[in-house]
């Protein structure tokens, strides 16, 4: 794209919370903005699961990017994904939606594009066990989720009913512990009346990880109080467990004594482990930069690439101190980037190192138990809960989204009803759609699936 002479060129890749923080930190700078992401909205991912079990729609958790920005004369927005870099001539190289090339110039390079799920070398899983980290994976989800009941119902074979109603998650940390005691919910309280030939409430949801606990990483107390109301809610916690293998009949894990188990189950759904774009990696051949072990680009101090101060490195996609991908740091490290920027481009020296200052964190279990870890302070139970409601009222973004996000939860958390359940089965792998007769070969290779070898999957 061209560039208009005069003031200084800032290039923000990435419309997440560190993207959107550090535009708004330079809408008053002296500087021309460009905002490029291949997704035309700002996420609130850290409510996608609400998303994928019928309580939020994805308006509620998504906003439109040229409306977040429109006040902003100095910024504007491309839809485009960014793919390269050249770091000598100082431009992004990117591919618009339908493959053409194109390109930004930039004095300013701010890099916040986030991460994307990781299977651990296994990306064969994804068909299988989708993900969770953009609006399509949520509604992915969703078509598995309240798909599995509708097929459930219509089975006559009880294997294929019990198989259609197991769930098989992998991965316990927030996202894992967050949708496992959702789907519970979903089976126990909101379809609990709606069937006539199987009992919603005899779905099993199995939660596997390499680790000794959920939650591991908010402490024993905290993990040891989520892992009870799991178990209350009737999630089979399956702790210890590393994943092998995945197909559509279900997964084997391997425990710690080496035994591999197989789990028969209709639905597998994958909530461990991030690994950085592949942006990351071409940013860091062309800078030297280095990158750590999940490729996420190392940083100094100022969150600059050593040797290149006009490209810093924000949010997920950077490695500094071991901070945790959580949206409170990419919301400080946007607003950094932007001080930083802005503190430049008007000739002011900028020598202030990033602190990271932790606020704490929260995990909802379900209706009326969460667990929050902040200040010092370890808690849950119904208190936890309504500390998570501020604290996810308080971030998300527009008025509306609040608002429409404090009505879905009004009608999920006491009527148990859940408005967002609509769901489409057009968009299978097949030309005809859902209802090719071809597919009896995908369901028979559900069923029974013959054993091969398998390379052990670490868990995150």
């Amino acid at each position: 794209m061209a560039e208009a002479s005069g003031s200084r060129q800032v290039v923000i890749v990435g419309g997440g919370f560190a993207g959107l923080f550090a535009a708004r930190m330079l809408a008053r700078a002296p500087v021309r903005v460009t905002l490029v992401d291949r997704a035309e909205h700002h996420l609130f991912a850290p409510l996608l699961y609400q998303c994928a079990t019928g309580i939020l729609s994805e308006g509620k958790i998504a906003s439109p990017l040229r409306q977040l920005l429109s006040k902003h004369g100095n910024v504007e927005f491309v839809i485009a994904e960014a793919t390269g870099l050249d770091s000598q001539q100082r431009r992004v190289l990117a591919r618009r939606p339908f493959g053409e090339p194109i390109e930004f110039g930039y004095d300013y390079l701010i890099l916040a594009a986030g991460v994307r799920q990781s299977y651990f070398g296994h990306d064969e899983y994804a068909a299988i066990a989708p993900g969770m980290k953009t609006v399509e994976d949520a509604l992915k989800i969703r078509r598995r989720v309240f798909g599995a009941f509708e097929l459930a119902e219509s089975a006559t074979d009880p294997a294929e009913r019990a198989r259609w109603l197991t769930f098989a998650l992998v991965g316990a940390g927030p996202t894992g512990v967050e949708l496992a005691g959702q789907i519970r919910e979903v089976a126990t309280k909101t379809l609990r009346k709606e069937y006539r030939h199987i009992k919603p409430e005899d779905a099993r949801v199995l939660l596997f990880d390499g680790g000794n606990a959920p939650l591991a990483m908010f402490g024993p107390k905290l993990s040891g109080m989520a892992a009870r109301q799991l178990g209350q809610l009737g999630v089979e916690l399956h702790m210890g467990s590393i994943v092998t293998r995945v197909d559509p009949g279900g997964v084997e894990v391997k425990d710690h004594d080496g035994n591999v188990t197989r789990h028969v189950c209709g639905n597998v759904l994958w909530t461990a482990g991030v690994e950085a774009p592949p942006l990351a990696a071409a940013v860091a051949q062309a800078t030297g930069a280095a990158t750590d072990r999940a490729g996420r680009i190392v940083v100094g101090e100022d969150l600059a690439i050593p040797g290149h101060p006009e490209i810093l490195v924000t949010g997920d996609m950077m490695s500094l101190d071991k901070l945790p991908g959580v949206a409170e740091v990419a919301m400080q490290t946007g607003l950094y980037a932007g001080r930083s920027v802005a503190h430049q481009a008007r000739g002011q020296a900028f020598g202030k190192p990033f602190k990271y200052r932790d606020l704490g964190s929260a995990a909802y279990i379900s209706r009326g138990k969460a667990v929050v870890s902040a200040f010092g302070m370890n808690f849950g139970g119904f208190a936890g809960w309504w500390v998570w409601l501020f604290i996810h009222i308080g971030f998300l973004t527009g008025y509306r989204n609040r608002v429409g996000a404090v009505l879905g939860w009004w009608f999920a958390f006491t009527r148990d009803i859940r408005r967002e359940r609509t769901f489409t089965i057009d968009d299978m792998p097949l030309p005809s759609g859902a209802y090719d007769s071809d597919l009896s070969r995908y369901a028979a290779s559900a069923a029974v699936t013959p054993p091969t070898e398998a390379t052990p999957v670490p868990d995150e």
